[in-house]
């Protein structure tokens, strides 16, 4: 699905990432583990194609990112805190992100709302949400409309136990269904229950470890 080729980037002369090469394989769970600053957001940044590497270069299903295409298509993204329109609902927030491509109903953001646990009708703006609740809503704009890739960057932060086992187990329901996902986690138990593949970032240095 993905192939990473000699992959670096500089940045204020800085090396944040540091000639890789990976491939995720289509239909798994692909791990990205490591520090605060070992470049694992970058990386999916750059996968995303919001971030243009100095060197080398990134194909999603097929297509090179930044000259076939300018990001990957069909893709579903979390990175970093997700971005909202705080004095609109949950629901009118994925409406208007809906209503940019047309591919989905009504019905199926509400059904998706309340596959992640939120309630689609509660009025209450998203300024007043929790952090998990916050996440919850991140979640549901990178699923809404059936990606067959997601990049997921600390999905779990700000979830109550409850909310960890109700992600876990969606992930993992999404994989039977095909898709491939990538995820950064601080969580070792995250990475051991849902990962088929786990690499290591380390100062912009990737090391497969399985």
């Amino acid at each position: 699905m993905i192939n990473v080729q000699e992959l670096s980037l500089t940045l204020n002369k800085t090396e944040i990432l540091k000639n890789i090469t990976v491939d995720f394989a289509k239909g798994k769970i692909h791990g990205l583990i490591g520090r605060n600053g070992s470049g694992k957001t970058m990386l999916m940044k750059c996968i995303c194609g919001f971030v243009k590497p100095t060197s080398g270069e990134i194909t999603v299903d097929g297509k090179r990112i930044g000259k076939d295409i300018d990001f990957p298509k069909n893709t579903g993204i979390i990175i970093e805190t997700p971005g909202f329109i705080p004095y609109y609902s949950g629901y009118k927030n994925l409406k208007l992100l809906a209503d940019l491509s047309g591919k989905i109903t009504k019905d199926v953001i509400r059904k998706t709302m309340e596959q992640v646990g939120l309630e689609p009708n509660l009025k209450r703006h998203v300024r007043k949400y929790s952090l998990g609740m916050r996440q919850r809503l991140g979640l549901a704009q990178a699923i809404m409309e059936d990606p067959d890739l997601l990049i997921l960057d600390e999905p779990m932060n700000g979830l109550d136990k409850d909310g960890v086992k109700d992600m876990r187990k969606y992930l993992l329901d999404l994989k039977e269904q095909g898709k491939t996902i990538i995820i950064a986690s601080h969580s070792a138990e995250d990475i051991d229950v849902l990962c088929d593949t786990v690499c290591e970032m380390d100062k912009g240095v990737l090391t497969v470890l399985r």
